[in-house]
């Protein structure tokens, strides 16, 4: 084959082109970007439920509140009387604290806990502390007792939540339940014992006070369990519903 036959295969061969790796560098930058997006996302996962579960806390507590206020009201009698500091700063605001603080430990929980989350546990204690802000509050609680109640049922709450928790020893949890349950057995028979026999429990009013009572004190123990319960690990996922069972 001569020059001239040759030279134009010469001239359309192109050189082969072969792909050219990325750079140590900017794989490593990618990848560092990438676990931030990562990380980022998971973090605005954990912090994002909590406002809606502590709203729900809030809603709670304040329905928890409302409602036993009516277990003051049936104790009392006609004698019971409205304020807006006795209330709503006494007893409605310190149950919306209390729930909202036991909402936020359930976000929290799921999310993983963090450093000292547990403390939340003593989130029932707003019960006890806002009526003793009350003017005159310490001194009658000295002198006559009055407001030893909402410490009592703080008490029952801590105590109760943590006996229902199933952690920590089980001498320390068999004492906290037998505590609480002696608490709620006084909060109940101080109905008969205070109002007479319009809250016998052999009449039907008074077999409805001694049910709200103790409901009332179960459903706060419940709540209060939450920040002893096992926290989700961080990297925990939802399991796969299609999977076959073993």
């Amino acid at each position: 084959m001569s020059d001239k036959q040759s030279a134009p295969a010469s001239r359309d061969a192109r050189p082969a082109v072969h792909p050219v790796a990325p750079a140590p560098d900017t794989a490593a930058g990618q990848r560092t970007t990438a676990d931030q997006r990562t990380t980022a996302v998971q973090r605005t996962a954990a912090v994002h439920p909590a406002a809606p579960l502590v709203a729900i806390g809030i809603t709670c507590g304040i329905a928890w509140a409302a409602g036993f206020r009516s277990y003051m009201v049936e104790l009392v009698g006609p004698a019971s009387t409205f304020s807006w500091w006795g209330t709503f700063g006494a007893i409605l605001l310190p149950g919306a604290i209390a729930g909202g603080l036991l909402g936020w430990a359930e976000a929290l929980r799921r999310a993983g806990g963090r450093r000292g989350w547990r403390w939340l546990a003593l989130a029932p204690l707003a019960l006890a502390i806002a009526p003793l802000i009350m003017p005159g509050a310490v001194a009658a609680l000295l002198t006559e007792g009055l407001g030893g109640g909402a410490i009592a049922v703080s008490l029952m709450g801590i105590g109760g939540g943590y006996a229902l928790s199933r952690r920590g020893p089980l001498w320390a949890r068999l004492v906290c339940g037998l505590v609480s349950a002696a608490l709620a057995a006084a909060l109940v028979l101080a109905g008969p014992g205070i109002a007479g026999a319009r809250l016998a429990f052999t009449e039907p009013r008074g077999a409805w006070f001694a049910v709200l009572t103790a409901s009332f004190i179960v459903v706060l123990a419940l709540a209060s369990s939450i920040p002893h319960r096992t926290a989700r690990s961080r990297d925990h996922t939802t399991p796969d519903r299609t999977a076959q069972p073993r």
